[in-house]
């Protein structure tokens, strides 16, 4: 089964509730509460996220944090990366190189164009999208085009 982490997945939601609030700068205990999620897991969330460049945080009495760029300008694969690091399901998904079977792999393009794909969905996602529970248009396969235009 593929899946993401279970931080990942809570990034998104604590990312979905900063988006919500585009104005504010919301405390560490506001997500907390608002997302539903313990305070030391969101902390470390946010750590992670600020390191990425995808929040940004305020010191202070009235500190906390508020989105690094708007909502349509982050996509769920910048959250993916920044919890899990690059988008590949396999090592030769990630770099030309990586595996030394590759001179006798037979299915090393065909892991990279389905790690393309999976990736292009995650690009195409945004924050914005994820907030306002907006699927994406669906994404054809190679099989429907051909069918569609047969």
């Amino acid at each position: 089964m593929l899946r993401v982490s279970r931080l990942t997945d809570y990034a998104t939601v604590v990312m979905t509730c900063i988006a919500a609030h585009p104005a504010e700068v919301l405390s560490t205990a506001q997500i907390a509460d608002e997302a539903k999620l313990e305070l030391p897991t969101v902390s470390k969330l946010l750590k992670m996220l600020g390191h990425a460049g995808l929040v940004e945080s305020f010191r202070g009495v009235n500190g906390g944090y508020r989105l690094a760029r708007p909502a349509e300008a982050i996509s769920l694969a910048d959250i993916v990366e920044a919890m899990e690091g690059p988008i590949g399901l396999t090592e030769c998904s990630l770099a030309q190189g990586q595996c030394e079977r590759l001179s006798a792999c037979g299915v090393s393009g065909s892991w990279r164009t389905v790690s393309g794909a999976i990736d292009g969905v995650l690009r195409a996602m945004t924050l914005a999208q994820m907030l306002a529970g907006r699927p994406m248009a669906p994404v054809r396969s190679a099989t429907d085009t051909a069918q569609a235009t047969a």
